[in-house]
């Protein structure tokens, strides 16, 4: 399995980039793996990140885009052009959840 090194400590991520286990998440992990899809972090970045990690950990499940968008206030077009692969495949690999249901 490929890796990404952290403070000298190897994590684990599967071939798409999503974490093996969700608790080896933190924010330096964020950060580097936004560098990997060349995405310098904002503070609008982390309020998604935040957001999705709230919930997951409460429902233990990615929220709908619909939810996603209402909760945060951001469309789904600001989304994309935060995460450009998308609110599952970018935004829920950065915040460390593991990869949604039904994402391609």
């Amino acid at each position: 399995m490929p890796g990404i090194n952290i403070k000298d400590r190897e994590i684990e991520v599967d071939d798409e980039g999503f974490l093996i286990d969700p608790d080896d998440w933190s924010e330096d992990l964020a950060v580097a793996l936004a560098s990997r899809e060349g995405i310098t972090l904002t503070e609008d970045h982390w309020k998604i990140i935040r957001y999705l990690r709230d919930y997951y950990n409460e429902f233990q499940i990615a929220p709908m885009i619909r939810k996603l968008c209402k909760d945060t206030g951001y469309s789904l077009k600001q989304i994309y052009e935060l995460f450009p692969a998308g609110p599952a495949k970018g935004a829920c690999k950065l915040a460390g959840l593991p990869k949604p249901a039904g994402c391609v």
